[in-house]
């Protein structure tokens, strides 16, 4: 039975929308998989990590009759990605053989039934639906998603906090170093709703949402959230737990500020860097009268000292910092300039973009 008659490019396209999140090692074989279903001229293609499902779908369905199967993800896509560009793909069904032709390369792969293939269990009703558009989401997880924990024991801190109310929508993560907070202005929807989104599924929205004002519609349950873009499905297992009081966290009092040039101090920062070692990134800042020293050591008794002018008439204030935590947000802010407020040596530093609100990242400090 022929199953799928496309251009290359356009395969590989929604496959590569699909296969990201299938894991290579399983403890159930068919998760390597990714699961095909033809209707008619519509080809559905689906994956799952059973914590998360991403469907799309493409008009490229061949010949009659409905039929499924699933496929290995990362051999289907591979052999796809090595044909020539432009290339014509017929794609067969014949038993547990699925036959890939193009041109005169013939390839012949084996499947798994379709009805071993572990769907995600949609709740029977969500409980309220939110539209946004798809750069307002894809800019607030941008922001903040660097400062997501990685595997940490306080799993409530491997994601992103989602905040929506009527008049706002809101992202923070934190690793318990730092904590990252973006807000936009928007519609959202009645009440207040708030859901940590695991970070696999925020590093697969971060990738799949368009930057344009097409809408991105959220579908939330007490432990699922459906995300539903262009003519992508996904749906997430939601982290549960008590994210923290990430008010708290942000210092309101600090006095001393200082504006510089992102680039200018990025650059530094980056210089400075050089001479720290894996083990301990370490960097201190002396910020005097017009001047900020930046300064790394390490362990061969090296260093480096780089000396920036800025706009600065304060006390002096001696602090470390873990540089990465700097170069992340320095990175992901696209302002020309870039506000510090700090208090003294031993305080969190608050990092703005100058007279706006709508960002904010705390850094604690560390001993040098």
């Amino acid at each position: 039975m022929e199953l799928i008659h496309s251009s290359r490019d356009a395969l590989v396209r929604k496959l590569q929308i699909v296969s990201n999140i299938v894991e290579r090692r399983n403890t159930l074989p068919v998760l390597a998989n990714i699961l095909l279903k033809k209707n008619g001229g519509v080809l559905t293609l689906l994956s799952s990590d059973i914590e998360m499902q991403i469907q799309t779908s493409a008009d490229v369905g061949e010949g009659g009759g409905d039929t499924a199967t699933t496929v290995a993800a990362r051999k289907f896509l591979d052999i796809l990605r090595s044909l020539p560009d432009e290339s014509d793909v017929v794609v067969k069904l014949d038993g547990k053989k699925m036959t890939v032709q193009a041109k005169k390369s013939r390839f012949a792969l084996q499947t798994l039934p379709a009805e071993d293939f572990p769907l995600v269990q949609e709740p029977k009703e969500w409980l309220t639906q939110i539209t946004l558009p798809q750069k307002m989401l894809k800019n607030l997880l941008g922001m903040v998603h660097f400062s997501m924990a990685q595997q940490d024991l306080r799993y409530y801190l491997n994601g992103v906090l989602l905040v929506i109310d009527a008049a706002h929508v809101r992202a923070v993560a934190t690793d318990g170093h730092r904590l990252a907070y973006a807000e936009a202005a928007g519609q959202g929807g009645a009440g207040k709703h708030e859901v940590i989104i695991p970070r696999k599924t925020v590093l697969e929205l971060s990738r799949l949402l368009a930057e344009t004002d097409d809408p991105v519609t959220i579908d939330l349950a007490a432990n699922q959230a459906k995300f539903t873009f262009s003519d992508i499905t996904l749906i997430t297992k939601l982290v549960e737990g008590k994210f923290p009081d990430y008010q708290r966290v942000i210092p309101k009092n600090h006095q001393h500020k200082v504006v510089m040039s992102r680039d200018t101090l990025l650059h530094s920062l980056q210089r400075a860097s050089i001479l720290t070692s894996d083990k301990f990134r370490g960097i201190r800042w002396v910020l005097g009268a017009g001047l900020l020293t930046v300064v790394a050591n390490n362990s061969d008794q090296e260093e480096a000292r780089d000396e920036l002018e800025v706009d600065y008439q304060g006390p002096e204030i001696d602090v470390g910092f873990n540089v990465n935590y700097l170069l992340d947000v320095l990175n992901n802010l696209k302002s020309e300039t870039v506000q510090f407020t700090l208090q003294d040596g031993n305080s969190s530093a608050l990092v703005t973009n100058p007279g706006k609100d709508d960002f904010k990242y705390v850094v604690m400090p560390m001993r040098i």
